[in-house]
């Protein structure tokens, strides 16, 4: 397999899936609204991408990410600390440290594919992200709870890319004030921009499903203001 450009990563045979999840062999970008919102709904504003990542791609990455340094911080919640439901790791430029679920996270150097991936979404959308938090879910019984993307250190009015490899899971949206609900089933290459301002107005979460026993890899791009978190860091 060719590796020295992420574009050049070819389609494999229709019917191979991508690490122990299953996924389209194809490339073609689908640009959908949200089509199964009825219309006196409020849409979150969103893109979904169908099978944005050919095979090739999705498996360039799948493979990378078995070296990923990943890790299972422990948060505080109610007074005691508990190991959050699945595993992270954040890639990152220079001066993008991050705070997340109350643990301010160093930037690690960007690994090769995962650099690639934020350099196609660049000239594909001009989404100039400048860290991508990875989430690894051994299976249906690691989740991600209620939330919004909405860290002060997040450049303010920038759309986030979120990228899925491996398991299909359910991906909920849900209204801050209505409380309206929202599934997408997110497939092994499929990509979702959030829009500004969706991490307003609209959290998400990816809930347990105890009958799936693949891996399920979650790649979220995101731009963060340069050295936010600097004077932390240096004490």
């Amino acid at each position: 397999m060719k590796q020295e450009d992420f574009d050049e990563l070819a389609p494999v045979k229709t019917g191979q899936s991508v690490g122990e999840g299953n996924a389209k062999a194809d490339s073609r970008f689908e640009l959908k609204p949200p089509s199964n919102i009825p219309m006196e709904q409020d849409k979150p504003p969103f893109t979904l991408i169908k099978a944005y990542l050919n095979l090739q791609q999705q498996q360039a990455l799948f493979n990378e990410s078995a070296n990923y340094p990943f890790t299972r911080p422990e948060v505080l919640l109610y007074g005691k600390s508990h190991p959050i439901p699945r595993n992270q790791v954040w890639f990152a430029d220079q001066g993008c440290d991050y705070r997340y679920s109350g643990l301010l996270v160093q930037a690690l150097a960007w690994p090769k594919y995962a650099s690639k991936l934020r350099q196609k979404l660049a000239r594909d959308f001009g989404l100039n992200s400048n860290g991508v938090l990875v989430n690894r879910y051994a299976d249906g019984h690691e989740s991600m709870g209620w939330h919004s993307d909405d860290e002060p250190e997040i450049e303010p009015a920038s759309d986030i890319a979120s990228l899925t490899l491996g398991a299909t899971r359910d991906f909920f949206i849900r209204h801050k004030q209505s409380q309206q609900k929202i599934c997408l089933q997110l497939q092994s290459g499929d990509l979702l921009i959030m829009h500004w301002p969706m991490q307003k107005d609209w959290e998400h979460s990816l809930p347990k499903r105890l009958k799936e026993k693949d891996v399920r890899i979650n790649y979220t791009y995101r731009r963060l203001i340069v050295g936010f978190h600097l004077p932390e860091v240096a004490k």
